[in-house]
Parts: structure tokens; sequence; C-alpha cells
């Protein structure tokens, strides 16, 4: 076991020892020129915006709205050139029968569809499903409950 004394010793002789070799002399001694590194530079690069997964439809229509527009026009650009398989799947909210609203969130997800498509996306990449209104985001029974429920999801 080392004790402090030894240590703090140990510890001394090294810091000397770089010392002793670190020092000048008088003889003038000519050295290779120091390389100094490179100064890093940042790239400038603009931020990585997260773009929303869903976009949203009014009661029983499946055009879309300038904000879901928006949206899609995001991911058209990601997409474009891409391999990426996408699923757009179409929802409805619980009003209607349940073979009308498969339907209403079939007709949802092919206009997203159909929307990327014209942006130039591979209609190969897309994949269209429709889940009605089996699969609510919110199970409420008001007006803020089925706006939500409305939607497509980009996945």
């Amino acid at each position: 076991m080392i004790t402090k004394a030894i240590k703090q010793g140990l510890t001394l002789a090294v810091v000397m020892a770089f010392l002793v070799g670190c020092s000048s002399s008088d003889k003038k001694k000519t050295a290779a020129p120091v390389a100094t590194p490179a100064p890093v530079v940042k790239e400038e690069t603009a931020p990585v915006k997260a773009v929303a997964n869903v976009v949203y439809f009014d009661f029983d229509k499946y055009d879309l709205t300038p904000e879901a527009r928006a949206i899609l026009l995001a991911h058209a650009e990601k997409l474009k050139g891409s391999s990426t398989s996408v699923r757009l799947e179409g929802h409805a909210d619980e009003r209607g029968s349940r073979e009308y609203n498969m339907a209403l969130g079939e007709k949802r997800a092919k206009a997203a569809r159909d929307f990327l498509v014209l942006q130039g996306v591979k209609a190969a990449s897309l994949e269209v499903v429709s889940y009605g209104e089996e699969r609510p985001v919110a199970t409420g029974h008001d007006e803020t409950s089925y706006s939500q429920n409305r939607r497509v999801e980009i996945k």
C-alpha cells in the first residue's frame, strides 16, 4: 500500500522531471516549426425540424386542408428519391356506420397518397390502410374528441 508521503514524492519527482526536460539553455537551437492545428470551422446547418405525422380533416370530408397540405409537402420532400415505405392510416370519428367510416378513412388516406404522388413520391412506396372508427385517439363524445379522430397518420 502506497502511503500519502510516497505518493506526494512520486508526483513531485514526475513534475520535476517534466520541468527539467522543458528547461531552456543559453545555446541557440533551431527547433522544427511547431504545426498549429487548423481552426475548427463549424458548418452552418439548418436545424432539423420535426414534421407532424398526422393530418386532420373536417367533419364528413376527405379534402386536404391547407395545414394538411403543408405537412404532406414536408413529408414529400423527405420521401422523394427515397426507398422508404410509408403507411397512410385513415381514421374517422364514431359518427356514422362502421362501413361508412371505413370508406371515409380510406378516402382520407387516398387523398394524402394522391397528394404525395403529385409531389413526386413513388406510389409504390405508399400503402393505404383504413381503420375507420376502430382506433380513436380521443374517447370523448364531443367535437374536440371527434376532431382528433378525423385524421390520417403517416407511419
